[in-house]
């Protein structure tokens, strides 16, 4: 039978119900001896007045949000399980995911049965439960998964971890304890363990690629390739010539002094009695 159907129907049972007790009410007015305090129904058991209908529209607003969420396709039913079992991080039974997000698994079986396939989820027999691609707890865990992997983590690999793992990872990076650089491909964060002893191995093909990279002569253009890609230099090369060029000052050192062993006239001269020596000085 469908939600709607059902919803018709009790709202006639009700008032089917709200008629007999209006009747019952007047009739024990009507047979009541003088002087005897009419008792109140349970129709008037909280305050009302038992001529008052019985408003509905909250629990309709209610009933067709679940009618809604239970036609939606199997894929949007699974999202809000995966949902609910992300940010509770508690396992729950079929029963407990239908009052909590109103996903009823026991009627729906393509929903129950993709859910327990799903790599996100686990499923004991009784209670689904959110799988992390690494089962991690706290900040000490995160730091020696990262030292096991010195050739890089994939941050999106650790978001879904336990619910701060990204404030943690933030702290571990402000301690100096690892690095997380940026991959241009796929513009996604890559954290590398900081460890002075990790033995970390660069492919041949790596090391030819970085060899032949021909560096700008100019250290400006070298700043501007920074710069474009994304990184802050350590030094303002034009900054500093602008400066020098105002104070009067060349930015490049003039060579005034001279050769250690080179000999003049002013040299002093301990071999005086070898005149032959020094008939070349300048």
């Amino acid at each position: 039978m469908a939600l709607q159907e059902q919803l018709d129907r009790f709202k006639k049972q009700q008032e089917k119900c709200q008629s007999t007790l209006s009747s019952i009410a007047s009739s024990k007015v009507g047979s009541r001896k003088p002087n005897t305090p009419v008792v109140a129904t349970n129709a008037s058991a909280n305050g009302r007045n038992s001529r008052t209908g019985v408003k509905f529209s909250s629990d309709t607003e209610r009933l067709q949000q679940i009618n809604n969420i239970r036609k939606a396709p199997v894929g949007a039913q699974m999202k809000r399980v995966i949902d609910l079992l992300l940010e509770t991080r508690q396992a729950f039974t079929p029963e407990q995911i239908n009052e909590a997000c109103y996903v009823d698994m026991r009627a729906n079986k393509d929903v129950f049965g993709s859910l327990r396939k799903n790599p996100k989820v686990e499923y004991d027999g009784q209670r689904f439960s959110y799988k992390a691609k690494y089962g991690l707890k706290e900040k000490s865990e995160l730091l020696q998964l990262i030292r096991r992997y010195p050739e890089g983590l994939a941050v999106f690999d650790l978001k879904d971890a336990y619910p701060n793992v990204m404030e943690d990872l933030q702290a571990l990076k402000a301690a100096g304890q690892i690095w997380l650089l940026s991959n241009f491909d796929s513009q996604d964060d890559i954290t590398y363990p900081n460890d002075p002893k990790a033995n970390i191995k660069v492919d041949d093909d790596l090391k030819q690629l970085f060899r032949s990279i021909e560096l700008p002569r100019d250290m400006i253009d070298i700043e501007k390739d920074l710069q474009k890609n994304g990184m802050k230099p350590a030094t303002n090369t034009a900054k500093r010539r602008s400066a020098a060029q105002i104070d009067g000052v060349s930015s490049k050192p003039k060579s005034n002094f001279r050769k250690k062993n080179e000999i003049t006239k002013r040299t002093k001269l301990t071999n005086a009695h070898l005149p032959e020596l020094f008939q070349n000085l300048k």
